[in-house]
């Protein structure tokens, strides 16, 4: 998973702020807009965005919620990765949002700050982001991510933009990926898990995500390849879990690195990212 030996090469010039950040992401915006082959017929051409918070029991959390066309759609939790809210993962949930869901981009770090943080994972990078992130990631577990991951599936719940009457979705990326694998098991309503590269979902511990998979949920992990370099017996430990679960489960290695689902990181590989997208909306057209 992402980590301080990574932050610290892109930050000293291996990767310069001009191949990523906010200046890549000017170019891969109009790559990675929806098209009618994807959009869901009942979804407009862009999506309305507005600030939202509500209360989880733990705080205050705070968020951005996307919708575009008429009528209630199933409603998606976005976990943003490890730099939080900005904005290539609001180009993100604006694209989801256009393929026909309501869509959450909720604040993973609302326990001690609201908002966002760093304009670019460039910035993440160059300005120390780990260290800052670093107590703030402290606060989660399995306890306070089900926590999370129910708050905001009740909340959804509760917006006319939201169709209550089917299931609700949950996508994490990096440190948030396991936050979709354990979300499913926080709340019925949750219908589906889809992490990509994500981080600690195999653990020692008692609740590690991989053995908190709910049978009758449906669940998406895609893993990069260096990541399962520096783990390549967790590929095994998800599939032997989930079927010992009796649940669905899709669990691939994807030939790409860390990150690469994600339009500012300097590991995004748009033909790897397209088809982890591909994937999360054949896993969410299934599920929900």
């Amino acid at each position: 998973m992402c980590n301080q030996e990574q932050l610290a090469r892109w930050a000293n010039g291996e990767l310069s702020r001009r191949a990523f950040g906010a200046s890549a992401l000017a170019g891969t915006v109009a790559a990675c807009a929806p098209n009618q082959a994807t959009a869901d017929a009942s979804a407009s051409a862009a999506a309305s965005m507005s600030a939202v918070n509500f209360v989880t029991g733990a705080g205050t959390l705070d968020g951005e919620f996307y919708t575009a066309g008429d009528g209630p759609k199933p409603g998606v939790i976005f976990w943003p990765d490890i730099a939080g809210i900005r904005p290539a993962k609001r180009q993100m949930a604006q694209r989801l949002a256009e393929a026909g869901y309501a869509v959450l981009l909720a604040n993973p770090y609302y326990r001690d700050v609201s908002g966002q943080q760093f304009e670019d994972f460039a910035t993440f990078a160059a300005s120390g982001g780990f260290q800052t992130v670093r107590p703030w990631r402290s606060k989660f577990d399995a306890e306070t991510i089900a926590l999370d991951n129910k708050a905001a599936a009740d909340w959804l719940m509760e917006q006319a933009e939201v169709d209550s009457d089917r299931g609700i979705g949950v996508q994490g990326y990096c440190m948030t990926g396991s936050f979709a694998v354990i979300a499913p098991s926080a709340d019925d309503h949750i219908h589906a898990g889809a992490s990509f590269h994500g981080g600690g979902l195999v653990t020692e511990k008692e609740k590690s995500p991989h053995r908190l998979l709910r049978e009758d949920a449906h669940y998406l992990i895609a893993i990069s390849q260096d990541d399962d370099a520096e783990a390549p017996d967790d590929k095994a430990a998800l599939r032997n879990a989930s079927e010992a679960a009796g649940t669905t489960a899709e669990i691939d290695v994807y030939p790409a690195d860390h990150g690469f689902c994600v339009l500012d990181s300097p590991s995004y590989d748009r033909e790897q990212a397209e088809r982890a997208w591909t994937r999360l909306l054949a896993l969410y057209k299934d599920a929900l």
